[in-house]
């Protein structure tokens, strides 16, 4: 049913492999977002649309735009916690805490992602090895459920539902506020170090060593089989000796809009990958980054999206043992030599936490890599998948949008548990989306 505060949008997945017209509500009050909810049958929640998946759309579901809902609430510095509305920005929320010399490090990588989006995918960092996921700093959550009314979630009260709610994609119903537990910031500078290495298997070694003090990822070739996985180990620690005061960042309308025709081909990615490494072995091997390049690594590089045309991308997201990388790294290049696929950026990064229901979190290597989307590519992830049930790899739903049902259900060992309490708290299964009806959550 169409209200005054909807309109019909045509959207896609990030990644631009699903596209939909949708309807989208835009409630302002708490009492209208109660209205548009008993007002339509199937209900999905939306920020800022940046889900690489289709995890805040789908057909004839009405999507709830959140954006109206971005204030802050509460602070108390010295309980250390802060209150804010789910719509509310990752770059909006630092704008305030960072004054106080306050942030949580659990922040994804683009400073226009909403914090209810983050909650809903238990969004992570850099730092996911010292501070593991967003759940980590969540305190407290004010759900809206259609049937269920209004619930407060935490871990004294419906902890059941908390549990459900951090990863659970928006299934259980509309994230409204959250109260965050601050973490202290001494700086808004980092030093970043930085360490040639030859291989993934040499960075699997070398990351497995490090001091879980420091934020750290690598960056790898990935354009030919002779030189595969030569690249830069990138450690960033917060700078506590040269000490600036937190003027506030600007939010930039940088744009994330496809080119007509892509960039990207075999050719301009071996050039730039040649240049991106000419270029880190001349600089210094340790410097100054402020914290938006160091936290939000792509805002003001855009351009590396859009060069993949109106095609759009694959994004592959893997949990993987430190152990198992070498074997799996083994086959890896096997398949790319055999289905010869286009990767556009190949990184890997250490995480920790406890896996559960959906949740992308373990103690394990995180191992990305991008994809030119081609017969090439999508015969190489389907081989990807089949190693995924070899080595007990957790691929990520959030960051891939073609898993298909049943690599999903054998991969996601918990995925039943979350099934079956979510269908007793929602008998009616009023929050779906595309990817919830795709693998049947």
């Amino acid at each position: 049913m169409e209200l005054n505060n909807t309109e019909k949008k045509e959207i896609c997945s990030f990644d631009k492999n699903i596209v939909r017209n949708i309807l989208v509500a835009k409630p302002d009050k708490y009492k209208l977002l109660e209205t548009i909810s008993h007002r339509n049958r199937e209900i999905i929640n939306t920020g800022s649309s940046l889900s690489y998946s289709p995890l805040s759309f789908g057909e004839d579901i009405i999507c709830l735009d959140f954006k109206k809902f971005n204030r802050i609430l509460d602070f108390n510095k010295n309980e250390k916690t802060i209150t804010v509305e789910a719509g509310i920005t990752l770059i909006q929320f630092l704008n305030f805490t960072l004054k106080h010399n306050f942030w949580i490090p659990q922040l994804p990588g683009y400073p226009s992602i909403t914090l209810g989006g983050a909650i809903a995918t238990n969004a992570h960092g850099k730092s996911c090895s010292t501070h593991g996921t967003i759940r980590n700093s969540i305190k407290s959550i004010l759900l809206f459920h259609k049937i269920n009314g209004w619930m407060n979630l935490s871990e004294k009260e419906n902890k059941e539902i908390f549990d459900l709610t951090i990863g659970g994609l928006g299934l259980t119903g509309t994230i409204v506020k959250i109260t965050f537990n601050l973490t202290n910031i001494e700086n808004t500078l980092f030093i970043t170090k930085k360490k040639k290495i030859k291989s993934v298997e040499e960075c699997n070694k070398v990351i497995s060593n490090y001091n879980n003090s420091s934020y750290f990822y690598s960056w790898h070739k990935a354009d030919n089989i002779k030189n595969f996985g030569e690249g830069i180990i990138f450690e960033n620690i917060i700078d506590k000796k040269k000490i600036i005061d937190f003027k506030g960042f600007k939010d930039k309308n940088y744009k994330l809009k496809p080119f007509l025709f892509p960039v990207w081909n075999k050719l301009s990615i071996k050039l730039c990958n040649l240049l991106y490494l000419y270029l880190n072995r001349l600089s210094t091997e340790e410097k100054t980054e402020s914290f938006l390049k160091v936290i939000f690594p792509f805002y003001s590089k855009e351009s590396y999206f859009n060069f993949f045309g109106n095609n759009g991308f694959t994004e592959s997201q893997l949990l993987i043992s430190e152990s198992k990388i070498n074997d799996f790294m083994s086959e890896f290049k096997n398949i790319f030599k055999i289905h010869k696929p286009t990767i556009t950026l190949f990184s890997l990064k250490k995480m920790s936490g406890e896996q559960s229901y959906l949740r992308f979190e373990d103690n394990k290597v995180c191992l990305t890599f991008d994809l030119i989307k081609n017969n090439s590519s999508n015969n190489f992830m389907n081989e990807i998948d089949n190693l995924c049930l070899k080595y007990q790899i957790l691929p990520s739903i959030i960051k891939d949008s073609r898993i298909p049902k049943n690599i999903f259900d054998k991969t996601y060992r918990y995925a039943n548990d979350f099934r079956e309490k979510l269908n007793k708290f929602d008998k009616k299964r009023v929050y779906k989306s595309e990817v919830s009806k795709r693998l049947e959550l």
